[in-house]
């Protein structure tokens, strides 16, 4: 309990960390986008002010989801952290639509012969600490959701990168706009085009997971192998069968039967249950869920069937 408290803050101080970093980018892109002339810059500033929005949502939902099991969760609260991953990925996808439509809408006016008006240094330098900021911003939230096993932290670090990789097309359209001439001024709103391609990537890669594990997609098969190569190693048990698995949140849960010998004591079976849990909670986690269910078999021929 103590170690998912200390998680919860590690978390919570994080984000509170990336959303004030995440305010602050957005006011100055909004202002360097409209004081720099740069349609690819107040994208970036859209983008931005998702960032913010959706580290609103892991802080709401990372509490929720640490709370313990109660009379109307006995699974927990964990699903709330992929439902937050979930939120992120559809307000992402959301701002990569209406970049997208900007930039084409701004593209087609441009060859309609409407003049675009050039960039300037406000945009560049904007573009520029944005990129030094949420890169670094990234590589922190990366490391520290691995350490903390936080899908959460993880797809809130992907809007982080989003948002650099973001600001280096700006940058790359902003520089071609200011320098190379009146004709190549709408090399800001291709930018913003291109910017807006890898965002719905990334967006329907993070909605696609946290959709699957919401509508509890088993674990993968190297996983189940995994488990069932821990059950297999107590001699006593046998034909493992009716192996269930899913997430919940940043946890697993397993659910299996097992045959042993109907002669042993029921002291004798619970011990062995519980150095099997100890053992998958070991490879998995402490907080995974483990529901054996236990059948008897009293002659050698019924235990080498195959289930």
């Amino acid at each position: 309990m103590a170690n998912e408290v200390n998680r919860e803050k590690e978390i919570y101080k994080l984000t509170l960390w990336g959303s004030l970093v995440n305010f602050l980018l957005l006011v100055f892109k909004f202002v360097a986008g409209f004081v720099g002339n740069s349609a690819a810059m107040i994208a970036d500033a859209v983008h931005s002010l998702s960032d913010f929005i959706t580290d609103i949502i892991v802080i709401l939902f990372v509490r929720v989801s640490s709370m313990p099991k109660d009379e109307n969760h006995h699974y927990g609260h964990g699903k709330y952290e992929t439902l937050a991953t979930a939120i992120i990925g559809v307000v992402l996808f959301a701002v990569g639509v209406g970049i997208l439509v900007n930039a084409v809408e701004t593209i087609i006016d441009f060859f309609h012969g409407k003049e675009l008006a050039a960039p300037n240094i406000w945009a560049l330098g904007a573009a520029a600490v944005s990129i030094v900021f949420k890169e670094a911003l990234y590589q922190y939230t990366v490391y520290k959701g691995k350490n903390l096993n936080s899908n959460a932290l993880m797809a809130n670090a992907w809007h982080h990168r989003s948002d650099a990789l973001s600001s280096i097309g700006t940058l790359l359209g902003i520089s071609g706009a200011m320098f190379l001439g009146e004709k190549w001024r709408v090399l800001d709103p291709i930018a913003a085009f291109l910017v807006s391609i890898f965002i719905l990537k990334v967006a329907i890669e993070l909605t696609k997971a946290s959709l699957e594990e919401l509508l509890e997609k088993s674990l993968p098969k190297k996983t189940q192998e995994k488990i069932l190569n821990i059950i297999h190693s107590f001699p006593e048990v046998k034909s493992p069968h009716n192996l269930r698995t899913r997430h919940i949140g940043s946890n697993i849960a397993i659910e299996f039967h097992i045959r042993m010998d109907g002669n042993l004591s029921l002291n004798e079976v619970h011990e062995i249950t519980k150095r099997m849990e100890n053992a998958l909670k070991a490879e998995f986690g402490p907080l995974t869920h483990i529901g054996i269910h236990m059948e008897p078999i009293n002659h050698e021929k019924e235990a080498k069937k195959i289930y």
